[in-house]
């Protein structure tokens, strides 16, 4: 938070050896909203404030030039100021890869054959549970990584969608992944049957359970095609899953890999004025202030 809202703070590891390349990261304006803490009996929710915030915007050639791990790279989903430590830690090894395809059009950064093998045998072996507890990984992370993978395929320039070795490992492992995914996930993963070649029917048939997961599939069919919702979309699908209960993750009503793609999904298509407006009004309205 300190790197969003002070521009001498890094988003990057604080290292003295990554002091002088750092020097030379471009910094751009962007709008956003700004979450303060507040919390509620049970829950913790943060209330949006619209600010103009610097950060730093790397894209992957610029990554890859300084020579960054994924490790330099602060990431808040394993930090204790923003999450529950009731929550489960993340799989680290999907979370490596939602590091380098869960970011925009300019950033992504492909996996290598090897590191998308790596990743895809994870996921089987969770879903088929074979994986201890602590190892498992969480059906937000498969919506998050599968939803970047299907808005690379579908949206984002030649430089970021998929390499011959992501495309290698999913063309082996699909056929598998297919037979032990939840419906959710399969869609995700292929939302109208072109992405995987001779696919299964899953995803083009795919509506949801209940109003509420009805209307979020609806949107998700469009952010997983790269495009965008008016106001009135966002607004919707937020009041349908606000609040979020810390005490219970899946108290929104709607599958948790559905809501994880639906808002990395914005994300890397880079929400428009109108759409940061119904997130900020929403948590607002939330709130009741």
């Amino acid at each position: 938070m300190k790197a969003l809202l002070n521009p001498q703070y890094s988003l990057l590891s604080t290292s003295p050896a990554h002091f002088s390349r750092r020097r030379n990261l471009t910094r751009s304006r962007t709008s956003a909203c700004i979450g303060t803490p507040v919390y509620h009996p049970g829950r913790l929710v943060r209330r949006m404030h619209p600010l103009t915030v610097r950060a730093a915007a790397l894209d992957s050639a610029l990554v890859d030039q300084l020579g960054l791990s994924d490790a330099e790279i602060i990431n808040p989903s394993v930090s204790s100021s923003y999450r529950s430590s009731k929550l489960r830690k993340p799989n680290q090894t999907v979370l490596d890869a939602q590091a380098r395809v869960c970011t925009g059009p300019t950033q992504s950064r492909p996996l290598s054959e090897e590191q998308a093998f790596k990743v895809l045998d994870t996921i089987l072996r969770s879903a088929n549970g074979e994986l201890g507890n602590e190892e498992q990984v969480s059906k937000a992370q498969m919506g998050a990584f599968f939803a970047a993978m299907t808005i690379r395929a579908n949206a984002f320039p030649e430089a970021t969608q998929w390499s011959e070795g992501e495309r290698h490992a999913m063309n082996t492992f699909w056929p598998l992944l297919v037979r032990a995914l939840p419906p959710d996930v399969i869609f995700l993963a292929d939302p109208e049957g072109s992405i995987m070649g001779a696919g299964s029917s899953i995803g083009p048939m795919y509506t949801g359970n209940g109003t509420s997961e009805m209307r979020l599939v609806g949107a998700l069919r469009e952010i997983l095609a790269g495009g965008h919702l008016g106001y009135e979309e966002v607004q919707g699908v937020l009041k349908d899953v606000l609040p979020l209960e810390a005490e219970d993750p899946i108290s929104a009503g709607v599958s948790q890999s559905l809501l994880s793609a639906f808002l990395i999904g914005q994300r890397m298509n880079r929400e428009t004025d109108r759409e940061l407006k119904a997130y900020c009004l929403a948590f607002d309205d939330e709130l009741g202030t």
